[in-house]
């Protein structure tokens, strides 16, 4: 069994009634058996969200990190997210039991669709596909990912079932504060990709290491308190584990709303890291 973790995490409950932790691990990159040490890890240190996805090409080692840690599978919460390739109704099917069989679980807790790909438009197509699989229990939550407003409001009103969750890149540089209150005001959570940056110069920012220094915390944890209080989902991704316990050492200390806001002040109109916009982007 997994030692006691060093942080319990809130939850917090979803439009459809599941719950969600409040800082989940991102696992992008971290594949193999490095990959499933590091998930093993995490889950040992309190980690409860695995955020995973098709594309990541590791489901197969968030499976076997959490086989290896040996806590309950109700306890934690497992997420992928569908591919762009794989919006047609029948794929999308196979894709979602083809990623549950690499992970070697019978349920994920939560799938995304990915990104909309609009320009394809089958995105709609794909969230039919992710209602019927939640329908037969091989999924417990459905969401999104990089849908804008424009979508979400296609979804409901195609369907009239809007997403639990929408996942989407928010960091200082790119806070998106209408997204976060759009998405809010319809009852979906809002996860934040590259909560911290990834590796840009975003942690270089002065404001950030002044802020840091001021409630004497680090400049990660600095930030991943900064989204929380803004009411997102962080999910920073680190392999070692020193480092992922102290990401989840968040709960003790707070900013003030005048910490936020100077934070926030870091806005660019071209801060997303990769330029990539949901309205013309598209990942297969």
């Amino acid at each position: 069994m997994s030692e006691t973790p060093h942080t319990t995490v809130e939850s917090t409950t979803l439009n459809d009634g599941t719950t969600l932790p409040i800082l989940g691990l991102g696992t992008y990159r971290l594949r193999g058996r490095v990959g499933a040490e590091a998930v093993k890890s995490a889950i040992e240190s309190g980690y409860r969200l695995l955020d995973s996805a098709y594309n990541y090409e590791n489901e197969g080692s968030v499976g076997a990190g959490i086989s290896a840690a040996g806590v309950d599978r109700e306890d934690l919460r497992v997420t992928t997210k569908l591919p762009g390739r794989y919006h047609e109704r029948d794929q999308a099917i196979v894709a979602v039991e083809e990623s549950l069989f690499r992970a070697g679980l019978d349920y994920f807790d939560l799938c995304l669709i990915h990104w909309p790909n609009p320009k394809q438009g089958k995105y709609v197509e794909a969230w039919r596909a992710l209602i019927e699989l939640r329908e037969r229990g091989l999924v417990r939550s459905i969401g999104v990912s990089n849908f804008l407003t424009e979508h979400l409001e296609k979804l409901q009103q195609e369907t009239g079932v809007l997403p639990s969750v929408n996942q989407l890149e928010i960091h200082p540089w790119f806070p998106q504060a209408d997204a976060i209150e759009a998405n809010q005001e319809l009852g979906i959570a809002v996860e934040a990709w590259s909560p911290v940056g990834r590796h840009s110069a975003l942690q270089q920012e002065p404001i950030v290491a002044e802020v840091a220094s001021e409630v004497n915390r680090s400049l990660v944890q600095t930030l991943l308190r900064w989204h929380i209080q803004r009411g997102t989902i962080p999910i920073p991704k680190s392999a070692d584990p020193q480092r992922q316990r102290e990401n989840l050492n968040l709960f003790d200390f707070a900013l003030t709303q005048e910490q936020v806001d100077r934070i926030s002040s870091l806005a660019r109109s071209d801060g997303r890291l990769k330029g990539q916009d949901p309205a013309v982007y598209e990942e297969f």
